[in-house]
């Protein structure tokens, strides 16, 4: 059986959080949907085909960085896929939950076709199409290609009959927080019941090369700490479960981290971290405070830099995307923060407030902050960021980690900016 991973029209609404990744490599309780989606490949589901089909400036990075092939690619000399063992499409919006795997070892075990459908949006979330199927309408594709082979399926997937499925999806970036809290525990008791570790201590798991310092306080009362290999935590932390930390990361003598937190790899952290996930290579190694958040890759938040996640009025939170408001019935909220953006000593972030790609922070952020500009209000100044300068910027922080800067990491920054144009020009208050 083929398996194609799709990004639809709604991933937009998952800026900044997806602008410079696929959405099923965005993180959420330490799971991303293309790893569970390789593991079945591997396991219940061997011996089918893994492809993705994303947005055309991210097919390079899929290919590169996520090892998968183009939809298109994937079919070979052929526009149309396999019609041997059928195919299964998987929305990549879907929550990556550990309950997930049962759904999709069971709709690729279906012998009619058949989808499930987003209650909330009407939206194909997964799809299953038989090998006679699929054989029927290749014909009708065939008369009318102006869309993609993937694009044409996932609409035609509407007419196949509804199947109830424990399947939900992300519709905006406070969604990652929502479910990374729902699911955090059991994504952890998940991670070791399949994994090679070592239990030092009651709830405490870690892999080789693991180091605590002396005076930690460790709480496992609300889930188990998972520590990957190589993790490092100084002296005098706390430490509270569910807590999962990625390979090489670093955990800042004095920090506190707590209430449910997703560390990628390679992360610097300090300072008071609670329910937030954080992807890899990104740094907030000083003091302050962050909370209920979502920070991509290559983000620095300088010392002193604290979110707000919590009104004044203890009421629950509205998060304004471009010109959408969304009421998200969430008391806490925090920030979302895109790929690449930096902080200055002593910002301060309120409210659910999102932070595009690529940007500079300076003094209090009050409002959302368009990707690629110099954000600081506070001083008077708010200024375009010229990509040619993120893209030095980033050969400098990739020499600091070892990691080779690529043509199509530079690509990337140059994509994204012109991605973000539209959101500059509803702002217009940016100037060089």
């Amino acid at each position: 059986m083929q398996i194609i991973c799709f990004e639809d029209a709604r991933v937009n609404q998952l800026v900044p959080i997806i602008q410079a990744r696929p959405a099923y490599a965005v993180t959420c309780a330490s799971l991303r949907l293309v790893d569970r989606l390789k593991q079945l490949v591997a396991g219940p589901l061997q011996g089918s085909s893994l492809s993705g089909s994303v947005r055309s400036y991210l097919t390079l990075i899929q290919k590169l960085d996520y090892e998968l092939e183009s939809a298109e690619q994937a079919f070979g000399g052929s526009k149309w896929p396999s019609e041997d063992d059928g195919l299964l499409i998987v929305n990549a919006r879907l929550v990556p939950r550990v309950a997930l795997d049962d759904v999709l070892v069971t709709l690729g075990g279906e012998t009619e076709s058949c989808c499930v459908v987003d209650a909330e949006d009407g939206s194909v979330l997964i799809a299953r199409w038989t090998a006679a199927d699929l054989a029927a309408k290749k014909a009708e594709y065939a008369t009318d290609s102006r869309q993609s082979v993937v694009d044409f399926l996932t609409e035609q997937s509407l007419s196949l009959p509804k199947r109830s499925a424990e399947a939900s999806a992300f519709h905006w970036p406070h969604d990652v927080v929502a479910w990374h809290m729902k699911e955090m525990r059991e994504s952890i008791e998940w991670r070791i019941a399949h994994g090679d570790y070592k239990q030092t201590s009651d709830g405490v798991f870690v892999g080789e090369g693991v180091s605590i310092g002396q005076y930690a306080a460790i709480n496992t009362d609300d889930g188990p700490i998972l520590l990957e290999n190589n993790v490092k935590v100084g002296p005098f932390c706390y430490l509270e479960g569910p807590l999962y930390a990625g390979q090489g990361t670093r955990v800042i003598e004095h920090s506190a981290i707590k209430d449910g937190v997703s560390l990628g790899h390679t992360v610097k952290i300090g300072g008071e971290v609670e329910a937030s996930v954080i992807e890899p290579y990104t740094n907030k190694q000083h003091h302050g405070f962050l909370g209920h958040s979502y920070l991509g890759s290559w983000i620095n938040l300088g010392a002193g830099t604290c979110n707000s996640d919590l009104k004044n009025t203890y009421g629950t939170i509205n998060i304004e995307y471009g010109e959408t408001k969304i009421a998200t019935g969430m008391q806490f909220l925090g920030c979302f923060i895109g790929d690449y953006s930096k902080s200055a000593i002593n910002t301060s972030i309120f409210t659910g407030k999102v932070i595009g790609v690529c940007s500079m922070l300076y003094g209090f952020v009050t409002s959302n902050v368009p990707s690629f500009v110099n954000y600081a209000r506070l001083f008077g100044q708010t200024a375009l960021l010229p990509a040619d300068v993120m893209i030095s910027t980033q050969a400098r922080m990739f020499a600091r980690r070892n990691v080779t800067q690529r043509e199509c990491d530079k690509q990337l920054i140059l994509d994204m900016y012109a991605q973000s144009e539209a959101e500059r020009e509803a702002t217009d208050q940016y100037t060089l």
